[in-house]
């Protein structure tokens, strides 16, 4: 396996640019209280999992594909009759992405999947924690092209949270409005 040290574009402009206007832009003293990305974490809970296990093993592959690492599998952690649902079953996958491969994901995200997105007119600025991290949700995992469309059975949903250093929603809203997230105005 050959590797490259090429940056992924929106972690290269984050060094050579946006740390320093970020900073400018709060008046910060030090450096590292500039808000940064820590980690990116896709989610799928796949609640048919119970009738039907194959959701659970086409959801893995999908999250696979997408972001290029293997997915942890997820378990309830408690019975719950109502739903059918045993402790320790298997109900969700979910992968937490750093580094190069989280400012590759979030590059995709931004230029490729939101704008295939029908009738969008942005996201919405609600969804800080306040904290300044940031959740988002895709209604269908078909928006990524490294899936193609015949092999996609069943449409499953994805949850996105974007864990982000500054403790303050305002500085995380700045950060990836500066990423190119394309939020409401």
């Amino acid at each position: 396996m050959v590797t490259t040290s090429v940056q992924p574009r929106l972690r290269q402009r984050y060094a050579e640019s946006l740390r320093l206007k970020l900073r400018e832009h709060f008046k910060l003293p030090n450096v590292h209280q500039v808000p940064c990305l820590r980690k990116i974490t896709v989610n799928m809970g796949v609640g048919k999992a119970i009738e039907n296990r194959k959701r659970l093993d086409q959801a893995i592959e999908h999250i696979t594909a997408i972001t290029g690492q293997k997915p942890k599998v997820t378990v309830a952690r408690r019975s719950e009759a109502n739903f059918k649902l045993r402790e320790g079953q298997a109900i969700g996958a979910k992968v937490d992405l750093r580094g190069a491969r989280m400012y590759e994901f979030l590059d995709r995200l931004v230029s490729v999947v939101i704008p295939r997105i029908r009738d969008f007119r942005g996201i919405p600025r609600n969804s800080f924690d306040g904290r300044g991290n940031f959740s988002m949700g895709l209604a269908e995992q078909s928006l990524f092209p490294e899936l193609p469309l015949d092999k996609v059975e069943f449409t499953q949903g994805m949850d996105i949270t974007m864990v982000i250093s500054g403790g303050s929603d305002e500085m995380s809203l700045e950060l990836l409005q500066e990423l190119g997230m394309p939020f409401k105005r």
